[in-house]
């Protein structure tokens, strides 16, 4: 019996016991081959030498120190590090433990922001829907995530909500690509005008949306046609590309493809690669300058920011990132990935989309292809195809509820950086044995 709360309170999940380059070993010594890097984490796989070196290393030196008394050499080399190769304009950094808290430090800062300049009456967020910015309340909010909002909607507060850029089921029949890019931009800012532009304190979304939607990035033009909306009211951007992020679309920040520069941005998962928790805040200078010349402060904190050991694995993994020159193999290797999905499913009746950047993709399975009709939700067909996945050896991402929360399916996938194209051809393999598995024990069932 478990003593743990584990994420399903109805079995206890498989023991994992080891990991070495792209694979995972349960308790009985079987392989799983990591897919989705556990949820586009791990991007230099398990067990690599140079990261447990240097963790090593800072912990024979010292583990921790609080914030309020230190900071560490850790801490400000990863900081250094981070700005010389952030966005235009982006000249400090927030340390928190994850994804999630990274989230609710860039909502308060940003709402600490107006405080600091003289325009406390901003006080509103707009964001899209089918989106997702972390568990904990403010990102909640913030998300547009409908089954994980749900039971918790009467505690959260009200944000603004506009359309994802979606561009498989939203963009209408005959609609030209920057017509439905115009359509898009002016629902935000009717949405500006709804609450009163001088309201707004920011815009929240992904560049490529992650596990909600399933690797789908935004018709061209979108990002900064956003970029001028909000320049135009003086209402911040805020990219969380806590999943999207770090190397994973082939860019260090997903945001340097859409040829502008946020505000605020949230990172995390790839910036420690899971070897320690860890995320961040990467601040426009104007931002924290407000906040130095004004109350002196970021009025926020947590006991494990800036933590020592974090930084010291989150700094190693970029390291490695760079002096392997793996962001052009994620491109390449993300290129061959591309084609081998479509090689294996452009002709399969169940799949409606294909779509992702670097390595970073997503799978839309549909009931008809030429309808988009999604399955049954009561079939869950995402848990069938994850367990279906497991059983032959590979771990990926399949959601539910792509659509509106509840109708929809697909599969995301997030590879390591160091997979290779015989990996990958196995990933594509193993996919697809399990998605016919399942697809064709509902057949019988039916």
């Amino acid at each position: 019996m478990s003593h743990v709360i584990h994420r399903s309170l109805a079995h206890v999940p498989l023991v994992a016991v080891g990991g070495k380059g792209v694979e995972l070993f349960d308790q009985a010594g079987k392989a799983y081959l990591d897919a989705s890097g556990g949820a586009a984490v791990s991007c230099l796989g398990h067990a690599h030498p140079d990261v447990l070196a240097a963790m090593h290393r800072q912990l024979d030196q010292l583990a921790y120190a609080h914030t309020s008394f230190f900071t560490t050499e850790a801490q400000e080399a990863l900081a250094d590090h981070l700005v010389a190769h952030a966005p235009a304009g982006m000249t400090d950094v927030y340390f928190v433990s994850g994804g999630s808290e990274a989230v609710e430090a860039a909502l308060k800062m940003a709402r600490q922001y107006f405080v600091e300049i003289g325009q406390p009456q901003r006080t509103h967020f707009v964001a899209r829907r089918q989106s997702y910015h972390g568990n904990t309340l403010g990102a909640l909010a913030i998300g547009g995530n409908e089954w994980r909002r749900k039971q918790f909607a009467p505690i959260l507060m009200d944000v603004g909500r506009v359309a994802p850029a979606y561009e498989y089921r939203d963009r209408l029949d005959g609609e030209s690509q920057p017509a439905y890019v115009a359509r898009l931009l002016a629902e935000i800012d009717t949405k500006f005008q709804a609450l009163g532009p001088g309201n707004v304190i920011a815009f929240v979304a992904e560049p490529v949306v992650g596990a909600t939607l399933g690797a789908v990035a935004a018709p061209p033009g979108y990002w900064q046609g956003l970029r001028a909306l909000c320049d135009r009211y003086g209402i911040l951007l805020i990219a969380d590309e806590v999943m999207c992020g770090m190397g994973r679309t082939g860019t260090l920040h997903a945001v340097e493809q859409e040829g502008i520069s946020p505000d605020l941005m949230t990172i995390a998962k790839g910036l420690g690669g899971g070897y320690q928790p860890i995320g961040a805040v990467l601040a426009q200078r104007k931002i924290v300058e407000a906040m130095r010349s004004g109350s002196g402060m970021f009025q926020h904190g947590h006991t494990y920011i800036g933590h020592a050991m974090a930084a010291a694995a989150a700094l190693a993994v970029q390291q490695v990132i760079q002096r392997d020159q793996l962001l052009p193999q994620v491109l390449a290797r993300g290129a061959y990935l591309q084609k081998q999905l479509h090689a294996r499913f452009d002709a399969h009746p169940h799949v409606g989309d294909i779509r992702g950047r670097g390595l970073f993709w997503g799978v839309e399975l549909v009931q008809d292809r030429s309808s988009k009709a999604t399955f049954d939700p009561a079939f869950k067909l995402h848990a069938k195809v994850k367990a279906q996945a497991m059983a032959h050896g590979l771990l990926c991402y399949p959601m539910g509820g792509t659509i509106d929360g509840l109708h929809g399916d697909h599969v995301l996938l997030a590879p390591p950086f160091i997979s290779s194209e015989a990996e990958l051809d196995q990933v594509v393999e193993r996919l697809g044995d399990a998605i016919d598995t399942v697809l064709a024990t509902q057949a019988i069932a039916a």
